[in-house]
């Protein structure tokens, strides 16, 4: 892997990840930007404890531009966007309008391809064991700066999660405190390791390989499961059989057989709901894949692992959270997960 470091016209970093050592992405980015200006603040909500991002300046970001003005395309004789080379294989780049930014954390973009009309479930593995190279690249090297408490890698896919850039992306958030998500993780994971001895997660793979109707795919080194207690329609959890703490600790094998799994996962999920008209072409679903690992403060429980969901309960319905789930976060379930792990095994490719 070939990674090239440069630097944007306000001065925010762009990296580039090459399968290919010869590739050339030296190009010079031409817009007459100014430096960011905003800065997001921090504020802690003191009645949960929660810390929540105020950064008004996110209202101004693009929103859902023509595939001729996209700003993750390669940049063209006719227009430049935030990549200034004329092409790329995956290129990670500081947010422009991040609701992180120092010393208050960071905010990254991932393109994972060049070609616009394209989706994660399009790459090829190299392409995608190249995008598991960037993830842990960056992994580390935002774990090792100072103030940052937990590295959250992610992609938000589809209109309906509210993506404002078509252009297949994804996101890393390294925050500078423990999300509330992974702050409650970590609290269970410890009560658990108090009174059975044992580690949550490994215990929770354990359990659902054993069971079998809520595995999706099982792999030598990774297993993909609905859990017990889902929240979403499809939701699929997806572990390494190694307990780890993050991706900078896989092995070699952990990383070669992943693309594969995750691939076909994806792949499966846009299978799962077809258009009336034409029951062979599959509607594209949106998810979020979003990967857990341990922060650096108290998380030795924590185990790396995918989550990945939809809020598509239906060809023609969406999941949305309503008073329960909005305002108590008390989730309500309308498919049962044996149901929908049979139904991600019925559409293997």
């Amino acid at each position: 892997m070939k990674k090239t470091t440069t630097k944007l016209a306000d001065g925010r970093e762009l990296i580039y990840y090459d399968l290919d050592n010869s590739a050339d992405r030296e190009a010079i980015d031409q817009r007459p930007l100014e430096p960011v200006q905003s800065r997001p603040e921090l504020r802690l909500d003191l009645a949960t404890g929660d810390w929540v991002a105020i950064a008004s300046h996110r209202q101004g970001r693009i929103y859902h531009p023509p595939a001729d003005a996209c700003p993750l395309c390669p940049s063209r004789d006719e227009g430049h966007s935030e990549i200034p080379a004329a092409d790329y294989e995956v290129a990670v780049f500081e947010n422009r309008f991040p609701s992180l930014a120092s010393p208050t954390g960071r905010c990254e973009v991932v393109c994972y391809t060049p070609d616009h009309h394209a989706s994660f479930t399009d790459l090829t593995d190299n392409r995608a064991r190249l995008v598991l190279e960037a993830w842990t690249d960056r992994t580390e090297q935002l774990s090792s700066q100072f103030g940052i408490e937990q590295v959250y890698c992610f992609e938000n896919r589809g209109a309906e999660i509210g993506v404002t850039l078509a252009h297949p992306h994804g996101q890393i958030y390294a925050f500078p405190f423990v999300p509330p998500r992974t702050a409650k993780m970590v609290a269970v994971a410890d009560a658990h390791r108090a009174a059975t001895g044992g580690n949550l997660f490994e215990d929770l793979l354990a359990e659902a390989r054993a069971a079998t109707s809520r595995v999706v795919i099982a792999g030598k080194h990774w297993t993909a499961f609905v859990p017990f207690a889902a929240r979403w329609p499809y939701e699929v959890h997806l572990y390494p059989h190694r307990r780890v703490p993050d991706l900078t600790h896989l092995s070699e094998a952990e990383r070669a057989e992943f693309p594969g799994i995750y691939l076909e996962l994806l792949r499966r999920f846009d299978r799962l709901f077809h258009r009336q008209e034409d029951t062979s072409a599959p509607v594209p679903t949106p998810y979020i894949s979003a990967w857990h690992q341990a922060p650096k403060t108290g998380g030795q429980e924590l185990a790396l692992h995918l989550e990945l969901f939809t809020p598509r309960r239906s060809a023609d319905k969406l999941k949305f959270l309503a008073g329960a789930e909005s305002g108590m976060e008390s989730f309500v379930n309308d498919v049962v997960p044996e149901t929908a792990a049979q139904r991600l095994r019925d559409v293997a490719s």
